[in-house]
């Protein structure tokens, strides 16, 4: 799993790449992103020619977002690339954390 971010010289955003590669995702139908930035509420991201999956969502800088990905609706999943990780608060598992 992958992030990239691209700050804007003009805004205070950043434009975040949430990318599940094939090999992680194989066997998955669906891929969704959920985290502190969309209310935890599930967005999808599209699986690419390569079978890659992939979303860009456009974020405020200097701030902190705690997210992680759903594979089928079932399968909860880290990012390898995180900038760090916490306990959450709602399981014993750690969520990912982004810093943008």
């Amino acid at each position: 799993m992958s992030l990239s971010k691209q700050y804007l010289k003009t805004k205070p955003v950043c434009k975040v790449t949430f990318v599940v590669p094939a090999v992680q995702a194989a066997e998955a139908a669906s891929v969704a992103v959920l985290g502190e930035f969309n209310d935890w509420q599930a967005t999808e991201l599209k699986k690419q020619k390569n079978g890659d999956f992939a979303t860009t969502l456009t974020l405020p800088t200097d701030q902190e977002f705690q997210f992680r990905y759903l594979l089928n609706g079932e399968i909860w999943k880290n990012d390898d690339a995180a900038d760090a990780y916490v306990p959450s608060p709602l399981c014993y598992e750690e969520n990912s954390v982004l810093r943008v």
